[in-house]
């Protein structure tokens, strides 16, 4: 008899509750590849690469079809991944992912609940900040990274890398997914009173901005971080060349090999090359309290020149509690088409925030292994860091 599922409350469902669904059969994978421990994270499951990559002519949503329909149309070739296989640069590449869903399209007899439950997937943090562009793709649908209500089928990962040719291996995680029970975003009025009391943002010296300078509009803004002491990183720019970095290895490349570091300039500003990448660090620390999750979303200047950030999920517990002042958020930027100035303290993204049906049992930082957890400027877990 399966374990009963009882979900009252509308929220992000916290690390129980997903390996609830695992159990139940809402999540599911090869008898071979049972889940890991190590994928489950307080508010999310990384996916993990299936066995086989397809390399397309170019990206697509499947509408009225499948994925494996829409693939054999555009398919030009396929290899296995099992032993590790070599992305290269602006490639479109279809990889299935190992994890299926099967959400209940009415409450099941085994699950209670009040709201849908629909999930939402994002790139994993050092998916990002190598400049791999990667989303969830599903049967039939019309939008990328969403899980509708009800939906049972397999998973895809649509791959680009964009600055480094990457080594990729069956079982590896680039992707997470969110389970939602309901969908409710907190208001900017919901965030201005929780940070009265419960502080989201801090400046350098670990203290509370005052309510006046945290900046909401359908979300919480952050700004970017150029200003440093004279020979500062303030941030870097990715190299162009054919090197390849081999995903299952941590702490291990030179930075100067990929990256060109940028330096604190008394200006205090930046010309952005066009499609050049780089990574800078938010002007604010920010933390995520425990009963709330958020996601990073890529800000919209109103031209279509400015990216900002890939990589999306913020874990509940991220920052630490309010004596640690936070974490800055590392930022993934490109300018599409022509050169973009940025300056030190300009809005580059915007957090959305959503509340846990529960508290999770595990945090970020406190219960798991967390590679960004009190990160200034940070490049990814695969290049050499200081000390």
């Amino acid at each position: 008899m399966q374990k009963p599922i009882t979900l009252r409350t509308k929220g992000i469902l916290p690390i129980q509750k997903i390996r609830d669904l695992a159990e139940a059969g809402v999540i599911r994978t090869p008898d071979e590849y049972p889940i890991e421990n190590g994928q489950y994270q307080p508010n999310s499951l990384d996916l993990r690469l299936g066995e086989t990559a397809w390399r397309v002519r170019c990206s697509f949503l499947p509408e009225n079809e499948s994925v494996q329909q829409k693939m054999e149309k555009l398919s030009q070739y396929s290899f296995s991944i099992r032993d590790g296989a070599v992305l290269e640069p602006n490639c479109v590449y279809i990889i299935p992912l190992l994890e299926e869903i099967h959400l209940p399209n009415t409450a099941a007899s085994h699950i209670s609940s009040v709201e849908h439950i629909t999930a939402k997937a994002n790139p994993k943090s050092s998916t990002g900040r190598l400049d791999i562009f990667t989303r969830v793709i599903t049967d039939h649908s019309h939008r990328f990274e969403e899980i509708a209500p009800g939906y049972t089928g397999k998973l895809y990962l649509e791959v680009v890398p964009k600055s480094f040719p990457v080594r990729v291996k069956t079982g590896q995680r680039l992707n997470q997914i969110r389970f939602r029970h309901g969908f409710q975003l907190l208001s900017d009025e919901d965030l201005l009173r929780i940070h009265s009391g419960d502080p989201l943002l801090f400046d350098d010296t670990g203290a509370p901005l005052s309510i006046d300078r945290v900046m909401v509009q359908n979300g919480l803004f952050l700004r970017v971080n150029l200003h440093g002491k004279a020979g500062e990183v303030v941030g870097y720019k990715a190299r162009k060349h054919r090197d390849v970095i081999d995903l299952a290895k941590m702490n291990h490349y030179a930075v100067p090999d990929f990256w060109e570091p940028i330096y604190a300039d008394s200006n205090d500003h930046l010309i952005l090359e066009p499609e050049a990448f780089y990574i800078f660090a938010s002007k604010e620390r920010c933390r995520i309290p425990k009963h709330l999750a958020a996601e990073m979303i890529a800000y919209d200047t109103g031209s279509g020149e400015l990216r900002t950030h890939y990589a999306g999920f913020f874990d509940s517990g991220f920052g630490g509690d309010r004596a640690s002042g936070g974490s800055r958020a590392v930022l993934e930027v490109r300018s599409h088409d022509v050169p973009f100035l940025i300056e030190d303290g300009q809005t580059v993204c915007s957090m959305h925030f959503e509340p846990n049906a529960e508290i999770p049992d595990v945090i970020y930082g406190e219960d798991i292994e967390s590679n960004y957890q009190g990160q200034a400027l940070k490049l990814g877990k695969h290049f050499q860091q200081e000390g």
